[in-house]
């Protein structure tokens, strides 16, 4: 391990390179995803600067844990995020796509990207039927954009979440102990 990291180091050091890190931050962890699952409401929105970055954290976090996380956009429908090929056939509307999350008996997480157009009255009534499941196998919708606008009706029924988190809340060291504050 450490001759990987010298190697790194030395390679970052090289005269005449310029190095450009990638600085996107993890933004989707397993404590975010269980504050999504251990939500009051089924419709939870996120606000991130990077909606596709922001997708694709919630696919590893798919593959490597093995969540049933979907993802609805108006081009491809509702496709599963382990397994890209895997689309439900006719739910590229979202009047369809959310009849279908409303008769599957099954949990599932479903990430809706690109939604601001269609956030209607037919669709809005649906909507508010999927805040209103009170089962054991909950469907949670998660709207995420860069800024999230809803209409008066929908946007009571929807927790807001951060996928950044507080900087304030990180742990930092002072003095030899980690401290919150």
């Amino acid at each position: 391990m450490r001759a990987r990291r010298a190697n790194v180091q030395a390679f970052r050091q090289a005269p005449g390179r310029a190095i450009v890190q990638d600085s996107t931050e993890l933004l989707v962890t397993p404590k975010l995803f269980e504050q999504i699952v251990k939500a009051d409401g089924n419709l939870v929105g996120i606000e991130t600067p990077d909606v596709d970055e922001t997708i694709a954290q919630f696919r590893q976090l798919a593959i490597r844990g093995g969540q049933a996380v979907y993802q609805w956009d108006p081009d491809a429908g509702i496709s599963a995020l382990r397994e890209a090929e895997l689309r439900v056939p006719g739910s590229k509307r979202l009047a369809d796509a959310l009849r279908f999350i409303l008769q599957s008996m099954q949990f599932g997480v479903y990430l809706l990207r690109d939604f601001d157009d269609q956030l209607k009255p037919p669709n809005t009534s649906l909507l508010r039927r999927i805040a209103r499941i009170r089962t054991g196998n909950e469907r949670k919708l998660v709207f995420i954009a860069r800024g999230l606008t809803f209409p008066d009706d929908i946007d009571a029924l929807v927790e807001r979440m951060s996928a950044r988190g507080d900087a304030s809340a990180r742990p930092r060291l002072r003095d030899g102990r980690w401290v919150t504050a």
